[in-house]
């Protein structure tokens, strides 16, 4: 979703100024690359027309800016995002045909498929905060939900909503949270690994 606004302030020589949202609220950061039409200077008053997404560091900022009288460009889906998809939808699929044929208990698969729901929920919401600048979920809260086994979900969600896709530090950590897991998974499945499941059973 797109929204329309004006430039209420603008610093040329630091390439950063603020938009006053024309439905009205809080004024918008936005950054000289959030620009398509990098070639134009913003001038006070001009009407904008922005998507609104947020920084490293979970701030609300305006992203893919088109100046009145500019053609919006359309950017290309990004590879990147398409395989990380991908990638979530082969394991779940994986996790299912698995526990179909016997061989991966289903508690498993409902225990994936539920902490992924509850974590693409989770990012979600996140999201939607960041934009509203409300209350945010910790990260540590979302990478949890990672580890735990909703990682699938955290990494369609990341991909979907554009958020945390791009800070590193957060993105390091998740996918560490997911060889932490994955390698869970595959140590149950060792005798030592069946064996502590069992003990613990019993």
């Amino acid at each position: 979703m797109r929204t329309k606004g004006k430039i209420a302030s603008w610093n040329s020589d630091k390439g950063y100024g603020f938009i006053s949202p024309l439905i009205g609220g809080k004024q918008i950061f936005i950054h000289v690359s959030a620009f398509n039409n990098r070639l134009r200077q913003p001038e006070l008053n001009d009407v904008v027309t922005y998507s609104m997404s947020t920084d490293r560091q979970g701030r609300p900022c305006a992203a893919n800016a088109t100046l009145a009288g500019d053609k919006l460009i359309r950017k290309s889906p990004n590879r990147r995002s398409t395989t990380a998809i991908l990638f979530s939808i082969v394991f779940l699929a994986a996790i299912g045909g698995l526990a179909v044929t016997d061989n991966l208990s289903r508690i498993l698969l409902i225990g994936y498929a539920g902490m992924s729901v509850i974590a693409f929920a989770a990012y979600a919401v996140d999201k939607s905060a960041a934009k509203r600048g409300a209350w945010r979920i910790r990260e540590g809260t979302l990478l949890f939900l990672g580890l735990a086994g909703g990682w699938p979900g955290a990494l369609i969600a990341q991909q979907t909503f554009r958020h945390k896709s791009k800070k590193t530090s957060f993105r390091a950590v998740f996918w560490i949270t997911v060889f932490m897991n994955c390698a869970a998974l595959a140590w149950l499945h060792t005798d030592s690994g069946k064996m502590t499941v069992r003990s613990l059973l019993a």
